[in-house]
């Protein structure tokens, strides 16, 4: 098994930096934290892996059901990015409903590999975050960042 690497053009230290400069120095807030909810672990990995690389605290789960333990938990969630197939009860749109219901102040980004998914899923998040698959971690990392600022918590 291989090391997952940032596509060519990818700026991890620029990432890092100006995350790290708009979070912990600057206002004494601790970095976001995303929620990687995906039962490939190999993807899940790669994202969690990539995401902390950027200066994010991240938190794995491996379907929505623990991702709601976590957001029940003592766990304070930014972001929750779900792949839409799970096994299980719950599925990322689920999920995502889940969220908007019981926890609106946590941003949700969804991600398919269905074109047809990929639509419903952009309708149900706000200003429709959704990442069709295959996707860059840039591109994941930049809307991250986006939705954080939009929803700015002072």
């Amino acid at each position: 098994m291989g090391h997952t690497q940032p596509k060519t053009g990818t700026d991890v230290n620029g990432a890092m930096k100006s995350l790290h400069n708009a979070s912990s120095e600057s206002t004494g807030k601790p970095p976001p934290t995303v929620l990687v909810v995906a039962d490939e672990v190999l993807v899940r990995m790669a994202v969690s892996d990539y995401l902390r690389e950027c200066g994010y605290n991240v938190v794995e789960t491996s379907d929505a059901r623990e991702a709601i333990e976590v957001m029940t938990s003592d766990v304070m969630v930014d972001i929750a990015f779900s792949d839409i197939a799970m096994p299980g009860s719950l599925d990322g749109f689920g999920l995502a409903q889940w969220i908007r219901r019981e926890r609106p102040d946590i941003k949700v980004v969804l991600t398919a590999g269905v074109a047809r998914s990929a639509k419903a899923a952009g309708e149900l998040c706000e200003d429709g975050p959704m990442l069709a698959k295959p996707y860059d971690h840039a591109d994941l990392e930049r809307r991250i960042r986006a939705l954080l600022a939009s929803g700015d918590k002072s």
